[in-house]
């Protein structure tokens, strides 16, 4: 049955048994849930597990710091099994702390079982080293004892993390062999979830990745899963890439899963860009931006978001935006900023990402005249609200632009003028020369529309002599709302 929840996500480590100092006291191992409690946030998830060791007391895997207590070599990791050990000596069980405040703080709790390896896995068997991974009977045994495990702490479920491969995690299959084995995965998945069941009434959702393409050939028949009600939702996602996108391809992914009444959460991912561009530093979204890609997701047809990673420790504007994603009705007439994500050359991100547009690379001996065309899909209403829009303003950055160079820009087949109406700044203050953002200001029938809309750029003309490439780096779209409607104006 679908539900709506608003997830935040911890991941153990970075933010929490990284961080403090032991012995942790109580308030100390709190603070995960705490710190966002009381917003719209709902649900819980803790992702008890690395390749190197799971931060829970498991009966069935080893612990993170097992392998190196006595021979730390960073604070990091000494930390992470001096806290968890500081709850065990008090016969605490620091997985059930989390649970425990979680229903104290009136929110669901899963964990997150990334399913590529684990500590103690035989290397022969290792899909890094060319082994089987779950291909093999004893691993995929293995794995289903720990999910059986977690379903078995007083908590509402289990989350299966596929989309941790590859920068996360290992592949369960070896790649060669994936899309011939995914049957395989499938009838693990169908006795996993029997024997949850037979545990209890628990939850089980799965991390998947954005399109049909990257699951079919990495083993995961998503569909059929979907087909059988073998998980209760699913989150589609890159994992190494986490450039938050309004945009993600899951339509396909949305369809499928409310055709058998399973619920769809986007992910929402923690930056605006990061150091995978060059001379870039790592941004975090504005709430505009989070509104903008909420709107995106809610106009999609998924059933709540899922966000992880905000700024840390998280603040009264964080709060305030994971109080903002709980429902569509707390973004309608709010400032929103669209953009567009650009691809990435991240190498354990290509084989599981899906295509970019941008950026786009105009080369005046070849390309004067040619039309790119740029899908931009928006989540506001604009017929509905329109009148309450203040502003609506197109930005395109551009390298390499001078005053000389002619474009033609079209938004719905609609032609801009260009010639009055339009800021132009520098992309980077540092390097002014090296490239330009323009902004123009959308009226009228130039507005874009909810939904997908159709973006057409052309370099018509470039200086004789000037031989360099302009390239479209970035599109970006603001929303501003006024708090009266403008039918004065009209």
């Amino acid at each position: 049955m679908r539900q709506r929840r608003t997830i935040y996500f911890n991941d153990a480590r970075h933010y929490y048994l990284f961080v403090f100092e032991p012995p942790m006291r109580l308030e100390d191992a709190w603070v995960p849930v705490d710190e966002v409690a009381d917003t719209g946030v709902d649900t819980f998830i803790y992702g008890v597990s690395r390749d190197d060791g799971w931060f829970y007391p498991s009966r069935v895997g080893t612990r993170f710091g097992q392998d190196m207590v006595g021979n730390f070599e960073q604070a990091a990791y000494w930390r992470v099994w001096q806290n968890m050990q500081s709850l065990v000596d008090r016969d605490l069980d620091p997985l059930q702390v989390l649970i425990d405040r979680a229903h104290d703080r009136g929110m669901d709790f899963l964990s997150s079982l990334r399913m590529g390896a684990y500590a103690g896995l035989d290397q022969n068997l290792s899909t890094r080293e060319g082994g089987p991974g779950m291909a093999d009977p004893s691993v995929r045994d293995f794995m289903q004892r720990a999910v059986v495990e977690l379903a078995g702490y007083d908590a509402e479920g289990v989350e299966l993390d596929f989309a941790g491969a590859p920068g996360g995690t290992a592949y369960w299959f070896p790649q060669d062999r994936a899309a011939a084995l995914g049957s395989e995965m499938t009838e693990w998945l169908r006795r996993t979830r029997d024997a949850v069941n037979h545990v209890g009434d628990r939850v089980v959702g799965a991390r998947v990745y954005p399109t049909r393409e990257a699951n079919e050939k990495t083993g995961l028949q998503v569909e059929r899963w979907l087909e059988e009600g073998l998980v209760d939702y699913v989150v589609p996602l890159v994992y190494g890439f986490m450039i938050l996108d309004g945009a993600m391809p899951i339509d396909w992914i949305v369809r499928a899963a409310h055709a058998r009444d399973v619920s769809v959460y986007a992910m929402l991912q923690p930056y605006y860009a990061d150091e995978s561009r060059a001379l870039i530093a790592r941004q975090y979204p504005t709430p505009e931006m989070y509104r903008g890609a909420a709107a995106n997701a809610w106009q999609a047809g998924v059933d709540g978001m899922y966000s992880w990673f905000m700024r840390w420790p998280l603040g009264d504007r964080e709060r305030a935006v994971l109080s903002e994603l709980s429902s569509p009705d707390q973004i309608v007439d709010k400032d929103k900023h669209y953009f567009l994500r650009r691809s990435t050359d991240v190498p354990y991100v290509v084989d599981v990402d899906y295509p970019a547009h941008l950026p786009i690379s105009m080369d005046p001996a070849s390309d004067l005249g040619r039309t790119f065309a740029i899908p931009v899909r928006i989540g506001d209403d604009v017929e509905a609200t329109g009148k309450r829009i203040g502003r609506m303003s197109l930005r395109l950055a551009l390298t390499d632009l001078v005053s000389d160079d002619r474009l033609e820009i079209r938004v719905n087949g609609e032609r801009l003028p260009l010639m009055q109406g339009v800021r132009r700044f520098p992309i980077m203050p540092v390097s002014p020369y090296q490239g330009q953002w323009l902004e123009i200001e959308l009226s009228g029938t130039q507005r874009l529309r909810r939904g997908e809309n159709r973006l057409e750029i052309a370099l018509l003309e470039r200086p004789e002599g000037l031989r360099s490439k302009v390239v479209v780096e970035d599109v970006e779209v603001t929303v501003a709302y006024d708090l009266w409607p403008s039918r004065l104006l009209e």
